[in-house]
């Protein structure tokens, strides 16, 4: 007789061992004050329940960001509430929804193994999730805005009157827009709903006529242009998340647009404005009155350019602008003339970015469903239009131990049970409009992802730019990959493919074959060959599923998002894939203040390449003293190149943050967020060549930040010049920011531009 094989997925304790969650975190009590920089106190609040091996500055971007503080007859305090309250969430959808688990006790491991994780800072959601989940289920809060949501026992999408109790869960959403007053202004709308909830948006608008074109009615359109200044006004008046970080937007242009000269040039243009504000004596902050008087400030611009444009600029051809409305050419300009004039814009101001339209189609898996336009605001996610994703990320650093060995099963594990609790929140979360959410239910995509790249590779002693860190990166990227779509594939054959799999599988299968093959780009031979077999099994496996099988659950499922705020909240030092920014980091004291101190990757690094406790301290001060061990004598000459940061002297050249991308790649459904930074000595010429590299590399979009290039005020890091660092404000405490992937994040505060 044959054995019955239970229906739902098995959830092993490898964590947990069977106990719950709570008891196996060492607890503390912790005060939290963030002060501006004239001492003003910005947020306060004590006895603050936490794990205790969360530092001060997780705590406070914790206690100041995700906690909820209004509505409630006592405000949330503890970060175990904090968690409790999204896991119950998640728990809470997936009985409602059913078929998930095999059996109730594996329903109770995924929730204590996820407590767990969180806890431990081994991962994290997206923001959104953090701001809205379980407010109905906990608190029972109640919003009046009109969402729209899936119905499972309908069987399709309805209205939901409540925002709370069907919360918006995902970061990243691409909007289409329709030529048409209504169609502008409906997107206002919907892009107001997303800013409020916390996420971020992105649209192509090559649809909108040019100022170049006639309307039906008569006369010409006012043009491009014009509208986007009016969604950027829109966009600047929203605090994402209420008041917990500026909007998140993206607008993008096609390359044949009659208007993209204008817009190619719009932010240069708007900030040689400021600058001159600035220099007449006006305010100079992000928030300041020079910045506020110009438009196009509220959102990453980028430029999408096909293969044959980019041939064209090979051969110095003509390049056409065609009408949107009946696609005749009505301008023409030399192609090289329009991709110089990008880089030279880019050069100035750091905008536009640009993204390679057929590249991303080539590994687009639903083509059937249209091509891919556009992408949400720091460039991850790329998709179809009207459509949603959301994002979490492993914080790689927690899974070595001291002795450099990674935990395998650990990493596996935990990338398998957030792929999971993702994919629970597809449906139990709501979307601002009836397309969007009928497409996150038809398609599902996922953005899987890590954090602190950099952080670990330092630790480890291993050099950013080297073959063995790019090896690194690529396997774990693999592997996450992997197990991500191998858990989809475990979820298709109990609740079924994403419902247009079928329409869409032999395009899925070939990229999912794209992807395996990328496997023979690894230098194996400079990792653990367990990881190397595990990796090429698993690949197999999802191939052999998605052709044969039953499919998988999800479209899409990794990116690498910019990790801006949930980095903080996981104590990484370095976000998504970016390397290190410098040796000197600002750490947060108990009761407000804070300290510079020196990277918390470089002491164990030296350990770890054997340097001895006298040596190790003179280093260390040598960093105190200079902010970057270029030049340092106690340090050996072939280390060197591990400390090498993405600022300050003996900074990773643009092609070290290229050749890591493109070692990542191949392996990811969606892109990544990530900015290549160059020295303010750097040309346009440079940036045209960072450009045209990375299309030749296969990168599905890449943006740049050369130092000096805004004209908002900067504040230096000790020891180091102002031109050599692109910090600016925060607008809301006055602390310095980092760019790291596209967006700014302050340290102090926790304030992000951009996503999770």
């Amino acid at each position: 007789m044959a054995r019955r094989v239970a229906k739902g997925l098995r959830i092993p304790r490898i964590f947990t061992q069977g106990r719950e969650a709570h008891v196996l975190i060492e607890w503390k009590k912790a005060d939290a004050v963030i002060r501006d920089r004239d001492g003003t106190i910005h947020f306060e609040m004590k006895g603050i329940e936490a794990p205790a091996s969360w530092s001060q500055l997780a705590i406070e971007i914790a206690a100041s960001r995700y906690f909820r503080k209004t509505g409630l007859r006592k405000k949330e305090n503890s970060l175990r509430v904090l968690v409790d309250r999204v896991v119950e969430a998640v728990v809470g959808a997936a009985r409602r929804q059913g078929g998930y688990f095999a059996t109730k006790k594996d329903l109770e491991a995924f929730a204590e193994e996820l407590r767990y994780i969180l806890w431990t800072q081994r991962a994290a959601f997206n923001s959104p999730v953090w701001f809205n989940a379980g407010l109905w289920e906990k608190y029972k809060l109640v919003s009046n805005n009109c969402l729209y949501a899936w119905d499972a026992k309908k069987k399709t999408v309805r209205r939901v009157d409540n925002a709370y109790e069907r919360p918006q869960c995902s970061a990243c959403f691409i909007q289409r827009i329709d030529d048409s007053i209504e169609g502008i202004f409906e997107l206002a709308k919907t892009e107001a709903r997303l800013f409020k909830y916390g996420s971020g948006t992105g649209t192509n608008f090559s649809s909108l006529r040019s100022r170049y074109e006639e309307l039906q009615s008569g006369g010409t359109s006012s043009g491009l242009i014009s509208f986007l200044e009016v969604l950027d006004r829109g966009a600047g008046a929203i605090k994402s998340g209420g008041t917990t970080r500026r909007a998140a937007k993206m607008v993008v242009v096609d390359i044949d647009h009659p208007e993209v000269p204008e817009f190619i040039d719009w932010k240069m243009n708007e900030e040689k404005k400021a600058q001159a504000l600035i220099a007449a004596g006006w305010p100079g902050d992000f928030e300041g009155a020079a910045y506020k008087t110009v438009s196009g400030q509220n959102a990453n611009n980028s430029v999408r350019v096909t293969d044959r444009f980019m041939k064209a600029v090979e051969k110095n051809e003509e390049w056409g602008l065609r009408a949107r409305g009946d696609g005749r050419v009505i301008r023409r300009f030399p192609a090289r003339e329009l991709w110089d004039r990008i880089a030279r814009a880019a050069w100035a101001c750091a905008d536009p970015g640009v993204q390679f339209h057929d590249t991303a189609n080539r590994w687009h898996t639903c083509p059937a469903g249209g091509a891919i336009h556009g992408s949400n605001p720091c460039s991850e996610y790329m998709f179809l239009d009207d459509s949603a994703c959301n994002l979490s990320s492993l914080n790689l650093a927690k899974f070595f131990d001291d002795e450099g060995t990674f935990d395998l099963e650990g990493y596996r594990h935990t990338a398998r049970v957030m792929f999971l609790a993702q994919e629970i929140l597809v449906d139990y979360a709501s979307y601002p409009t009836e397309l969007i959410a009928r497409n996150s239910h038809d398609y599902r995509p996922l953005g899987l992802g890590f954090a602190n790249l950099g952080s670990m590779l330092m630790r480890e002693g291993i050099a950013y730019d080297s073959d063995e860190g790019r090896a690194w990166a690529g396997a774990l990227t693999a592997l996450l990959s992997g197990t991500a779509y191998a858990t989809s594939a475990e979820i298709a054959a109990v609740k079924g493919a994403f419902p247009e799999f079928r329409k869409n599988r032999a395009s899925l299968v070939k990229v999912l074959k794209k992807h395996q093959a990328a496997l023979q780009g690894i230098s194996w031979s400079r990792l653990p060959p367990e990881l190397r077999s595990l990796t090429t099994e698993l690949w197999a496996g999802v191939v052999k599923s998605a052709a044969a099988g039953k499919g998988v659950r999800n479209a899409q499922a990794t990116v690498i998002a910019p990790t801006g705020t949930i980095g903080l909240f996981m104590d990484c030092d370095t976000t998504g894939i970016e390397p290190d920014f410098s040796l000197l980091k600002r750490k947060k004291l108990a009761g407000g203040g804070e300290v510079e101190i020196i990277n918390r990757s470089v002491e164990p690094a030296l350990r770890r390449l054997g340097y001895d406790s006298p040596r190790i301290l003179r280093i260390l001060q040598y960093v105190r003293d200079h902010n970057s061990l270029a030049f340092c004598a106690d340090l050996r000459p072939e280390n060197r190149l591990i400390f090498s940061c993405a600022t300050g002297p003996g900074a990773l050249s643009p092609q070290a943050h290229l050749s890591m991308m493109a070692a990542v790649q191949p392996f990811l459904s969606g892109a990544i967020s990530k900015t290549v930074n160059l020295p303010a000595s750097a040309t346009a010429e440079d940036l045209a060549q960072v450009f045209w590299r990375s299309w030749e590399l296969g990168l599905k979009s890449v943006a740049v930040y050369r130092d000096g290039s805004k004209g908002a005020q900067p504040l230096s890091a000790a020891k180091t010049a102002p031109t050599e660092n692109p910090f600016v404000k925060c607008p809301e405490c006055g602390s310095p920011t980092e760019l790291h992937s596209g967006c700014y994040r302050c340290s102090n505060c926790g304030f992000t531009v951009g996503c999770a």
